[in-house]
């Protein structure tokens, strides 16, 4: 009995000595328990209870285990599952902020982005409606013009024969056309023959009907001839040599007797525009050589304080033109015309004014 006795007691010995050892060896806390520790129902971190059989050397060793050994292990805390939520909760709110704001940024680039798109269309497609509009004004500008220039050279008085330019000014035609006026319009006539005479002709008017059977609110006109034409052209009591340009001046060769004796004289003369006919005033007189018993003073006072010599050209405009003023040189003569409600149709046209 006594042998078994101590046979028990080794045993207990070995195995609070086994417990130690496990006690003071730390271990991993993720380490998965043993199958022997998940046997054991009342397996805890607690130093297990001491065999009430066991010797007192036994429980000597066995019975308390130091704190700083039992404070060795590491303690894994685990959230209780309420809390656990709230923790992520309150860990993912500063993750998901910069998120939030970050995601905002784009989202307002976007935003422009879309504007910018949508005003860009807009403006090409109104690019591309005023262009189609440009266009289509170009296009009825040009049918109008040759138009107009067609039912101008139609109405031309007889003799009078030569291609016409026409431009029509203003913003839209098409605008013009509907409001049934036309506000600039220029004629040009570079090449113009009047009987035959060579004459270049440019109008311009204001106001200018579509319907050209009404009257025409303003029109100036420039007529250019040189001397050929314009000795062509008009002719002057009086004079048969014709009328010679100069610089600001017109000169013409004429004759007269004195007591019975042939005197020719030339005179230099300015012209002056009044309504129908241009004036010659003289300006200077030479007298042809005579014989020294003759005085020709007196003709040359007549001639210089006599009346101004006239050339009618009412016959050659239409009806209600009026001459403007006169510019002379060497080379040509500038007729400036003008003219207030004159209808450019073929019957007005036709009908030019009188010579007295």
């Amino acid at each position: 009995m006594a042998k078994h006795g101590d046979e028990h007691d080794q045993d207990e010995v070995s195995e609070a000595a086994w417990w130690r050892a496990e006690a003071a060896e730390p271990t991993d806390p993720t380490d998965p328990p043993s199958p022997a520790e998940a046997a054991e129902p009342g397996a805890t971190d607690e130093t297990p209870a001491a065999d009430p059989g066991a010797t007192d050397e036994a429980l000597a060793a066995t019975a308390v285990l130091p704190s700083d050994i039992a404070d060795a292990q590491p303690t894994e805390v685990i959230a209780p599952p309420a809390a656990a939520p709230a923790a992520a909760a309150q860990g993912d709110a500063p993750a998901t902020a910069p998120s939030t704001a970050g995601e905002r940024e784009p989202r307002a680039r976007r935003g422009l982005g879309r504007a910018a798109r949508i005003w860009i269309i807009v403006g090409v497609v109104l690019a591309v409606l005023v262009a189609l509009v440009v266009v289509v004004d170009n296009v009825a500008r040009g049918i109008a013009e040759e138009r107009v220039a067609e039912e101008i050279e139609a109405n031309l008085p007889d003799g009078v024969d030569g291609d016409i330019d026409v431009t029509i000014g203003g913003f839209s035609v098409i605008a013009q056309y509907l409001t049934g006026t036309m506000q600039h319009v220029e004629l040009t006539a570079p090449e113009l023959s009047v009987d035959g005479a060579p004459v270049a002709v440019s109008v311009v008017a204001e106001g200018m009907p579509v319907d050209l059977d009404a009257p025409v609110e303003r029109l100036t006109a420039t007529i250019t001839a040189d001397e050929a034409s314009i000795n062509q052209l008009v002719s002057v009591a009086g004079i048969e040599t014709g009328l010679t340009l100069g610089d600001g001046t017109v000169g013409y060769e004429g004759r007269l007797e004195v007591f019975g004796l042939p005197i020719t004289y030339q005179v230099t003369a300015t012209p002056i525009a009044a309504g129908d006919s241009v004036l010659l005033e003289p300006a200077g007189v030479e007298v042809g050589a005579v014989g020294a018993s003759i005085d020709v003073s007196g003709v040359v006072e007549r001639l210089l304080g006599g009346n101004p010599l006239e050339v009618c050209i009412a016959d050659r405009l239409p009806q209600g033109v009026q001459l403007d003023s006169v510019a002379v040189s060497p080379d040509a003569a500038v007729v400036r015309l003008d003219a207030d409600g004159i209808v450019l149709d073929s019957a007005s046209l036709q009908q030019t004014g009188t010579c007295g």
